[in-house]
């Protein structure tokens, strides 16, 4: 699986998921995941001084029902918290207006046709992926070819049990209903992030992903194992198995965890307790949020 594609599964935009409305109604029942049974949880770190606790959680934006990583810890964490912060804004109600985002950001211009834009060869691989899924071939004709690839990334998973709203963030956002929220971007730039992609990227994009279809859920599955162990460091190796593309992970990783550094480190001015909660992907790794915040001299601390 290509390195692009990777990063698809492990630093989404929440956006992409949250508010994609072709995925909908592709849910099934989920299968057990023994690789989680026993796990020590998913890591929290915090970064702290004398009147200000930042509290840093990994998330998973979609998971397959009955995964039990809420514990003690994490609940004091964020029933302690003044705030929640989440990558996009996640007020109650907005998944409508999200939806129509998605849509009007990643649909093409008027007599735009996906599969016109591929070569009879590319089309053919394309049109046999969506015939593995049982989606007819002319389902995402109207779509940018990124948001068919995102699309073909994750509807297999939720073919297979995976679903939003068993995903971390509405899960904690479930647990703590009245606490305010905040948000580290707006759902605007994180999908502008793949439709500022030239179109020859967003093909080759799309084309992984259709090459990676029958091994997303196995890759991701991996993932989440790890997760739930509090592994950051066995996940990241897994995200950087065969890492090839040092631009899609500037754009969709790094550059992302600079600015985010850069919000914890001015949020730490304000006093309160705060719970951040983002893409595990995040908070693993080399340049992870971590090591930028480290190169502020803010230190942070693994909690659990």
């Amino acid at each position: 699986m290509k390195y692009a594609f990777k990063f698809a599964l492990a630093a989404t935009p929440l956006a992409l998921v949250a508010a994609n409305p072709v995925l909908a109604d592709n849910h099934a029942a989920a299968e057990p995941m023994s690789a989680t049974q026993g796990a020590n949880g998913p890591a929290l770190w915090k970064v702290a001084d004398e009147d200000t606790t930042i509290y840093l959680f990994g998330t998973v934006h979609v998971l397959p029902e009955g995964i039990e990583w809420y514990d003690s810890q994490i609940n004091a964490a964020l029933t302690g918290a003044d705030i929640i912060v989440t990558e996009i804004p996640m007020d109650p109600g907005n998944e409508a207006a999200l939806q129509q985002l998605t849509m009007s950001t990643g649909v093409l211009p008027e007599g735009g046709n996906l599969r016109a834009l591929l070569t009879p060869d590319q089309t053919a691989a394309y049109e046999g992926a969506l015939a593995r899924l049982g989606v007819p071939p002319e389902a995402f004709d109207r779509l940018k070819p990124w948001l068919a690839g995102l699309t073909l990334s994750l509807l297999p998973l939720m073919q297979q049990g995976y679903t939003a709203d068993s995903g971390v963030e509405k899960v904690l956002l479930a647990k703590v209903p009245e606490k305010p929220r905040g948000a580290l971007e707006t759902a605007e730039f994180q999908l502008g992030i793949f439709d500022s992609m030239p179109q020859d990227a967003q093909i080759a994009f799309l084309l992984e992903a259709v090459d990676g279809i029958d091994e997303v859920k196995t890759m991701l599955d991996r993932m989440v194992a790890e997760w739930a162990k509090g592994d950051a460091d066995a996940l990241a190796a897994i995200m950087n198995e065969g890492m090839s593309d040092p631009a899609v992970a500037e754009a969709l990783l790094y550059a992302r965890n600079a600015n985010w550094a850069e919000w914890i480190d001015t949020r730490l001015d304000t006093p309160g307790t705060v719970f951040v909660a983002v893409g595990a992907g995040h908070l693993a790794g080399e340049k992870s949020v971590q090591d930028y915040l480290a190169q502020k001299g803010i230190t942070t601390t693994r909690v659990k």
